[in-house]
């Protein structure tokens, strides 16, 4: 039986620790794929590394689908995605508390553990987001349709178990 890549718990703000986990990650995810009948590789996929301090993409690309995931505080804090008509869920609304349900900005607002963390303000959540979090996007053709997507997203909370997703 073939095991999955090795990837040590969350313990570190380093640029390499993410990136590394992350692409052991998506290397793994490939598999899982073709297990359910999806033609993917490793071409298929645009991955965009964005470390602290970054900027919000400012679009979606046409016809393309995503995942977005942040990582900060030592851990993955938050992974979802965004169908190829999505562009506020890609772009902004994670750094927005009030913008929609479930954001990224209104989780941290109520978690006491980043309460304390240097540089977080309940007024501005969005800042200390795009200051302090590295994030990653993942993007898709938008023809291979929301079920990889949605299986991409699912491997992702199971294998990186981000604080905000349960």
């Amino acid at each position: 039986m073939m095991s999955p890549s090795s990837v040590p718990e969350p313990s570190s703000e380093s640029p390499v620790y993410w990136r590394a986990e992350a692409e052991a990650a998506l290397t793994d995810f490939i598999t899982v794929a073709h297990l359910a009948g999806f033609n993917l590789s490793a071409a298929d996929m645009v991955v965009e590394f964005l470390d602290s301090p970054h900027r919000p993409p400012t679009r979606l690309p046409s016809a393309k689908m995503a995942l977005y995931a942040f990582f900060g505080n030592g851990r993955w804090l938050k992974i979802g995605i965004a169908g190829h008509k999505s562009q506020a869920r890609y772009t902004s609304q994670h750094y927005n508390p009030g913008s929609a349900p479930s954001t990224l900005a209104a989780s941290l607002m109520n978690d006491t553990e980043i309460a304390c963390c240097d540089g977080f303000s309940t007024d501005s959540p969005g800042a200390w987001i795009q200051s302090s979090c590295h994030r990653m996007n993942v993007l898709l053709d938008a023809e291979f349709g929301r079920p990889l997507l949605a299986l991409l997203e699912g491997f992702l909370h199971v294998r990186l178990k981000p604080r905000y997703e349960r």
